[in-house]
């Protein structure tokens, strides 16, 4: 059978946290609206657990923090518990409480967590990372690599267990950012920094987005990747796969990970193995 990866992202896009340099998560819902993400959220579930065609894999990136809603814990239970499902991870500020994961399948569950400086003390969420760990969920960490907070990765470099990778997103707002020092600080903490420190070229090149891997949002349209505009098809079509192809990119460049991963001359799959979805590379 073959396997489908799916970036999720329904209508949801308010978070509990407001850091000054992210363009998400700047509306406030509505009851209405938050019962009509519940609706198609609880849509795709259904469809995803109930599907034959695919061994499937989900990542949910929404444009805000989902896990502060319990419609999202409930998902992520219902997806690993499901026989269809090979992984269901989701991004996260990990801000919620974790007793949830406990009724998940642990085996199949994975949190892509980001680490927000002006948020959140750098212990309360370095306590969290450590429940993870104790609880047995594979995760990533990550930081936005703005100057300002330097000294905050650095430490929680220093503070995480060894074996969790700590990514850092480079901070492409601004053209040569970064000096060669700095560059080098980041890349100590990140071997991968470099690759997520610029922008890949990528029209006409093949890439998974479109074939191995898509993006859904909640009324079930299907967009070869999150960057790319124009539905293809719908997944509640039931003959959607027969616009799955691969298609070279249609973009002059790729410059966020969830996009560039996926291209085919980067060979970031081998380096990602399985934890391509979760951020978490097979070998560092």
């Amino acid at each position: 059978m073959k396997s489908l990866s799916i970036l999720y992202r329904g209508p949801l896009s308010s978070c509990n946290y407001g850091c000054e340099y992210c363009p998400f998560a700047k509306h406030h819902e509505t009851v209405e609206e938050h019962a009509e993400d519940e609706r198609q959220l609880k849509r795709f579930v259904r469809w995803v657990t109930s599907q034959a065609k695919f061994r499937l894999s989900v990542l949910f990136t929404p444009w805000g923090e989902a896990l502060i809603r319990k419609r999202y814990q409930d998902a992520l239970i219902a997806l690993t518990a499901s026989d269809t499902i090979d992984k269901a991870a989701i991004q996260t500020n990990l801000s919620c409480n974790l007793d949830w994961v406990e009724r998940c399948d642990r085996t199949k569950l994975a949190l892509w967590t980001t680490f927000h400086p002006t948020e959140t003390p750098r212990k309360r969420f370095l306590s969290k990372c450590l429940e993870l760990e104790e609880r047995g969920i594979r995760f990533s960490v990550g930081v936005v690599g703005l100057r300002e907070h330097f000294d905050e990765i650095v430490a929680l470099r220093r503070e995480l267990p060894g074996e969790v990778y700590l990514w850092v997103n480079a901070f492409k707002r601004v053209e040569n950012y970064y000096d060669a020092g700095e560059v080098e600080l980041l890349t100590s903490i990140d071997p991968l920094f470099p690759i997520n420190n610029q922008y890949h070229s990528s029209l006409g090149k093949a890439c998974r987005a479109g074939s191995a891997v898509i993006s859904v949002d909640g009324a079930g349209d299907i967009k070869r990747c999150h960057f790319i505009s124009g539905t293809v098809a719908n997944i509640y079509d039931p003959n959607f796969e027969s616009a799955l192809s691969e298609t070279p990119c249609t973009n002059s460049v790729c410059g966020c990970h969830i996009g560039y991963v996926h291209m085919n001359e980067l060979g970031l799959y081998e380096t990602f193995g399985d934890g391509v979805l979760e951020r978490i590379p097979a070998v560092v």
